[in-house]
């Protein structure tokens, strides 16, 4: 049985709240898990403390267990301290801006 902390939707239409469990890896994103250890509010601003909230004794013993982290879960459990910061990319190449206008905002901002 493979294990995984992750999160699983909660909330109204169009308000987001996650819970953050430990599921087998099987079950379906918001259907039967083993544990809540945490939740995540996105509506709340970035630096609010309620908008990520762990039970760090609990998530360390499901590490240790073998349960492994999603990785929206690996970035909070990283910046608690709780794992290792996962390599994170902010933004994909495929949406980068393509050559011309790389050269027309070069051009802009020169002159």
């Amino acid at each position: 049985m493979g294990l995984k902390i992750r999160l699983s939707r909660a909330g109204a239409k169009k308000r987001p709240y996650y819970h953050i469990v430990v599921a087998d890896s099987r079950s379906p994103r918001d259907g039967r898990f083993i544990e809540k250890v945490g939740s995540y509010n996105p509506m709340l601003p970035a630096e609010h403390a309620e908008r990520v909230r762990l039970q760090n004794e609990r998530i360390t013993h499901w590490l240790s267990n073998g349960a492994v982290a999603t990785d929206r879960v690996a970035r909070f459990l990283g910046v608690a301290g709780l794992a290792p910061m996962p390599a994170w990319n902010e933004q994909p190449v495929q949406s980068a801006p393509k050559k011309k206008a790389q050269e027309r905002a070069k051009a802009a901002a020169a002159g």
